[in-house]
C-alpha cells in the first residue's frame, strides 16, 4: 500500500499523538498546582509517562505508515520542549529542581530551536540526532522520579531523578554542540 492509498487516519495519527503530548501538559500542570503529594505526584508522573510514550509512538507510526512529514519533524521536538519545560518550571518552587539546571536545559532547547528555524529557512532540515534523543530519554525517566518525590522501597527516587536531569544537561551541551556543527557545515555547503 502506497502513502497515497493510506487511510487518512493513518496519515494523521503521528501528528495527533504529537498534539496529544502537548495537550497533556494542561492536566499535569493543574494536578501539580492543586493536588498535594504523594497522590498528586503519582498522578502527574503517570500522565507524564503517558505523554512520553506518545513521543515514541508518533515516530513509530510515522515510520510504519510512511507518514513522516516536515510538520512532524518540527512539531515533535517542540512538543517535547513544551512538555519538559512545563514540568521543570513547575518543579522549581517545590525545590525539587534548581533554577540553574532549568535555565541550562531551556536555553539549549531555545538555541537549537532557533538554529533549526534558520536552517529551515535555508531549506535545510536538521533532524533530531542520537545525543539529543538520549537527552530526551534521560529526561523522560528523571522527571517522573522528581514528580513522585517519595522513596519507593527505601530508594531515594527524587535523588535519582535529579541525577538523571544533570546527566541530561551534559547530554544537552554535547547535542547542542553537534547541532551547531551540523548547521555550520550545512551553511558552508550552501
Amino acid at each position: 500500500m502506497t502513502h497515497a492509498e493510506l487511510p487518512a487516519w493513518k496519515k494523521q495519527l503521528p501528528m495527533w499523538l504529537t498534539w496529544a503530548r502537548m495537550a497533556l501538559c494542561l492536566p499535569m500542570a493543574a494536578i501539580m498546582l492543586i493536588m498535594s503529594d504523594p497522590w498528586g505526584g503519582y498522578l502527574a508522573a503517570f500522565l507524564f509517562i503517558i505523554a512520553s510514550i506518545t513521543d515514541w509512538l508518533d515516530g513509530y507510526y510515522a515510520r510504519l505508515f510512511h507518514a513522516q512529514s516536515t510538520m512532524g519533524k518540527f512539531m515533535d521536538p517542540i512538543a517535547d520542549k513544551i512538555l519538559v519545560s512545563t514540568i521543570l518550571i513547575l518543579l522549581i518552587p517545590s525545590g525539587r529542581i534548581g533554577p540553574i539546571l532549568v535555565i541550562l536545559l531551556l536555553a539549549r532547547d531555545i538555541l537549537i530551536g532557533g538554529i533549526r528555524s534558520v536552517a529551515a529557512a535555508d531549506r535545510v532540515i536538521i533532524d533530531a540526532k542520537a545525543t539529543g534523543k538520549w537527552k530526551t530519554a534521560v529526561q523522560m525517566v528523571g522527571i517522573p522520579a522528581l514528580l513522585i518525590n517519595t522513596p519507593i522501597f527505601g530508594a531515594p527516587v527524587a535523588q535519582f531523578g535529579s541525577t538523571l536531569l544533570w546527566i541530561s544537561a551534559v547530554l544537552s551541551v554535547i547535542s547542542g554542540w553537534e547541532y551547531i556543527q551540523i548547521f555550520r557545515t550545512a551553511r558552508r555547503g550552501a
